[in-house]
């Protein structure tokens, strides 16, 4: 089984990456240099808006869920997990985790890369509030 989501956000002159556990996509345009975790605001989906595919896909017990998050002709790519207690019910937030906490927010646990783990480079080009910012969720399973 395989579920694809396509979203698209911005950046925002007040991300930090600095974050050591999580990264969060948000729907909110307003950020403080306290959420330092966020990557990217102004999002056009939050967990609610995923569909029921992606949310069955996410919740098998042997999901993977890669992020393939693009800024220009700049690649960052999370390997993660999926959770049979994923609950998908924030409006606007999506957070990815390094820990196996699972809120409303989670979209993926166990990941392999937290805000602070993405290129500088990526880090320079999130500061534009006028960054687009592409970002792909695949959901998959083994059959």
């Amino acid at each position: 089984m395989k579920a694809i989501e396509v979203l698209y956000a911005r950046g925002h002159v007040n991300v930090q990456l600095t974050h050591k556990r999580t990264f969060q996509i948000t729907k909110e345009l307003f950020l403080s240099k306290r959420g330092d975790c966020v990557i990217a605001v102004g999002a056009t989906k939050g967990a609610t808006d995923l569909s029921p595919q992606f949310r069955e896909t996410a919740r098998h017990k042997k999901a993977q869920i890669t992020v393939i998050i693009e800024v220009g002709n700049l690649e960052e790519v999370v390997k993660a997990r999926g959770n049979a207690r994923l609950m998908f019910t924030h409006p606007n937030d999506l957070v990815v985790r390094k820990s196996r906490y699972v809120c409303g927010r989670t979209l993926a646990v166990n990941a392999d890369k937290a805000a602070c783990d993405f290129s500088r480079k990526l880090a320079e080009r999130l500061h534009n509030p006028e960054q687009r910012v592409k970002v792909t969720l695949i959901a998959e399973t083994a059959t």
